[in-house]
């Protein structure tokens, strides 16, 4: 597998916010978002007992993978190894692959982009939002458990602001939908 890191740190967004965990993040994605913070074309060829070998030198039993897009390598053997090894599997998708056949994730957050969601079930909704003039009609269509709505960090501490206010605005105007902040970044945490 092609990975681009794996890392221990604190989950900094979404319903697992301040959860240890280990993160994989597998390399390539197939959408070129601009505003994505991964490097995701760097990576390291991985065997699936290699990456079992790494999570499991951690002391969280909370297994995070991510990308990239993390299911166009994810596979069903390596959910099962993690699993047999006790661990939490949640993935963070844009939701346009289907989840490979027979993967056993405990957690789904999708986060969808620029494509129709292909997944059959979303336990987490996480929509980035850019501001006024998004259309969140577009995510009506979704069922999941819970929808959280994450300002975009744009780099630029003015618009920043400007899209956290409105964020906040539309959440208060629409009540299903909750908050979701990048705390890592908001803590400087990796």
């Amino acid at each position: 597998m092609k990975v681009n890191e794996i890392f221990y740190s604190l989950q900094g967004e979404g319903r697992f916010t301040g959860t240890p965990a280990v993160f994989v993040r597998l390399a390539t994605c197939n959408l070129r978002c601009d505003f994505c913070d991964t490097e995701f074309n760097k990576f390291t060829e991985m065997t699936e007992d290699e990456i079992l070998e790494h999570v499991n030198k951690y002391p969280t039993k909370h297994v995070v993978l991510t990308g990239g897009e993390p299911t166009l390598q994810v596979t069903a053997s390596l959910t099962d190894k993690m699993r047999e090894s006790g661990h939490f599997i949640q993935i963070e998708t844009n939701g346009t692959m289907p989840l490979p056949e027979g993967c056993h994730i405990d957690w789904i957050t999708c986060s969808p982009k620029y494509k129709p969601v292909r997944l059959q079930h979303i336990d987490e909704l996480k929509v980035v939002y850019q501001g006024e003039g998004q259309d969140m009609t577009a995510y009506d269509k979704y069922e999941a458990r819970e929808y959280r709505l994450q300002p975009c960090d744009t780099l630029d501490a003015v618009k920043n602001k400007k899209i956290l206010k409105q964020t906040i605005d539309f959440i208060l105007r629409n009540p299903k939908w909750t908050l979701s902040l990048q705390t890592h970044k908001i803590l400087n945490v990796r």
